[in-house]
């Protein structure tokens, strides 16, 4: 597998991960992120920070991976609808903030 660079807020490159699709879902006729073409992966670096991996199918695009927050990690998995993905051991500490999202109460009629 190829390996992707790593972005930081201020566009320095901060490490390099494997590129992955670990967030494309089935449309009904390809596997993506919800935009045509376009792909996204995640990881997790020795320090503890997460990476969305971004990748595209289109020509002159490169693929790249940005730190994001254990939050911003959490709404990409929810939003690809892998939640397999809180058993795999990198994610793991995502489970209970997920869990936590069905403790909130609703309001009766």
């Amino acid at each position: 597998m190829s390996k992707v660079n790593v972005y930081d807020s201020d566009g320095n490159v901060v490490a390099r991960v494997t590129y992955n699709q670990d967030l494309d879902f089935w449309d009904g006729r390809n596997w993506s992120c919800g935009g045509t073409g376009l792909h996204q992966g995640i990881a997790k670096l020795k320090d503890g920070n997460y990476v969305i991996v971004h990748g595209s199918q289109w020509q002159g695009d490169r693929a790249y991976g940005e730190i994001v927050t254990k939050e911003e990690a959490l709404q990409a998995i929810i939003r690809s609808g892998n939640l397999e993905l809180f058993d795999d051991p990198r994610f793991r500490e995502l489970k209970p903030m997920y869990e936590r999202l069905d403790d909130t109460e609703e309001v009766e009629k």
